[in-house]
């Protein structure tokens, strides 16, 4: 699988994930990118034995863009820090349903997922075992019956964002698990464009972006590209 590559040194490894292939391996067998990229290092540096890659976020299957890896476990746990003190800049971009009002604000709601099913819902504070969840989002563009929106992730749940927007009336395209009436052929529209964080080393702040495929329903916006 030809997987792009942003960046590589000898502590990070910044890449572009495509829509429906893993971020890790799961029960299904699936190939996934955290083994791909072994592999790559593995042929590219002629490495003997396990080659170690950390995987220190995730996205969604059906979810392509930007994500980094740490090429040692020093990187891994300066990069998971940051995560966890909410200081890993996360932009997503989206395609959701319909033309939020007001244009831009911000998304609070505590989610709990039920793992049997993968399956996340918007439940009460104060629920046993729920998270609580913030974003920021911005309609940057509209077409006739969706829009463009660019979301800033507080927190990094999972199917946060799918579930935020859905629960404010306005589901992602294609993301029938949700709510979606758009063409169930269409890929789920989320795209992870922009990832920013202090260099584990070097100390200095790091942007990195890539723009979603040229595919429906992304192509309805000329300002995406």
């Amino acid at each position: 699988m030809n997987i792009q590559i942003l960046y590589e040194d000898n502590h990070l490894l910044v890449v572009v994930k495509p829509p429906n292939l893993l971020s890790q391996g799961d029960i299904t067998g699936d190939p996934d990118l955290l083994t791909l990229m072994k592999g790559y290092l593995k042929e590219k540096y002629e490495k003997p034995g396990n080659v170690y890659l950390g995987l220190v976020h995730r996205l969604d299957r059906p979810v392509g863009g930007v994500m980094v890896f740490a090429k040692t476990s020093k990187a891994a746990g300066r990069l998971s820090e940051q995560i966890r003190q909410r200081k890993f800049g996360r932009g997503y971009l989206a395609v959701v349903e319909g033309h939020p009002e007001p244009i831009s604000g911000s998304l609070h709601n505590y989610l709990l997922k039920d793992h049997r099913k993968n399956l996340v819902k918007v439940v009460k504070p104060g629920t046993v075992g729920a998270q609580e969840c913030r974003l920021d989002f911005c309609v940057v563009d509209m077409s006739r019956s969706h829009s463009l929106v660019r979301i800033n992730l507080v927190t990094g749940r999972s199917h946060q964002i799918r579930v935020q927007m859905a629960e404010s009336g306005h589901p992602l395209a294609g993301d029938k698990r949700y709510g979606s009436k758009t063409d169930a052929r269409e890929q789920i529209a989320l795209w992870a464009e922009r990832i920013a964080f202090v260099h584990p080393t070097a100390k200095e702040e790091v942007v990195f972006t890539a723009s979603p495929p040229k595919v429906k329903p992304w192509t309805e916006f000329h300002s995406v590209f």
